[in-house]
């Protein structure tokens, strides 16, 4: 069961998208999400309350680089193992600050893709403190990138 929205969502969101141009709505009024630099980090933040940093990998683009183009058949468990593997190089330069700053690192694995998600709860009601972390974000991970 997911939380429900936060009834300061709507005013969070609205100055976020003023102050965040680059963010984006993942669904109308739902999540919203940005890149973080170059190199395939994901920032999204949540009407819950939730921010996210993320870096996950396609499993498509998993099963191509473990078959090099032949058609293998390849267990979803080899081709998540392989993921998390692919994954660990990029992760482990953040993950210590993201730990440092309250940050809960946690592996989401669907059919189409896996990701290692750094969660961490903001306070809805509080634009200005929310802003500030969003920039800090940006500023630990983008800038890296």
């Amino acid at each position: 069961m997911t939380e429900p929205d936060s009834p300061a969502w709507p005013r969070l969101r609205t100055a976020l998208m003023q102050a965040f141009p680059q963010l984006y709505e993942l669904e109308p009024d739902g999540p919203l999400a940005m890149d973080l630099g170059t190199d395939g980090w994901l920032l999204e933040i949540r009407p819950q309350g939730t921010l996210l940093c993320q870096y996950g990998v396609a499993m498509d683009d998993v099963m191509a680089l473990m078959s090099d183009g032949t058609p293998e058949d390849l267990g979803t468990d080899e081709v998540a193992k392989q993921a998390k593997y692919f994954l660990q190089p990029a992760v482990s330069k953040y993950r210590a600050i993201l730990l440092q700053s309250g940050f809960v690192e946690e592996t989401e694995m669907t059919d189409e893709f896996v990701a290692v998600t750094f969660a961490r709860p903001v306070d809805v009601a509080d634009p200005a403190k929310v802003q500030d972390l969003l920039r800090w974000c940006c500023r630990q991970i983008g800038r890296m990138s």
